[in-house]
């Protein structure tokens, strides 16, 4: 790594393997800094470290036990990291109310992560979820 940016994608892609698709405790809390904001939380939730680890952990994770982060481009200018990826496994536990249905499950997502002394501090995003929610109930 020669530069702050390439630094800063390291520690992100990182996040998305360690944390997302393999969801090492260890990991995130090395990453997430204690007064993280999550800026697209939904309204209402926790959108602090909390909120995010219980996302993967205990919503994501549970409904797709073979869960897979592919990262698909990486843009980093400053302390922030643009990520074009997909969050992929196989629908065999309940997502949200809704119950198996076997399909394979494709959400894709755009997250712009803030990063400061190596640990994640704000997090912007928009992703496929609710539109992946509404064919599963049909």
């Amino acid at each position: 790594m020669n530069s702050l940016t390439d630094t800063n994608k390291s520690i992100v892609r990182r996040f998305n393997k360690e944390v997302i698709e393999q969801g090492n405790i260890q990991s995130f809390q090395e990453l997430m800094d204690d007064h993280f904001i999550n800026h697209s939380a939904p309204s209402g939730s926790d959108n602090g470290p909390n909120g995010m680890i219980y996302t993967f952990n205990h919503i994501l994770r549970p409904a797709m036990p073979d869960l897979q982060v592919t990262i698909y481009e990486q843009i980093a200018e400053g302390d922030l990291v643009t990520t074009r990826k997909n969050i992929s496994g196989t629908h065999t536990g309940e997502l949200m109310g809704i119950k198996a249905t076997g399909q394979r499950i494709s959400i894709d997502v755009i997250d712009i992560v803030k990063v400061k002394n190596g640990k994640f501090v704000e997090h912007w995003g928009i992703n496929t979820l609710p539109t992946v929610l509404a064919q599963l109930k049909k």
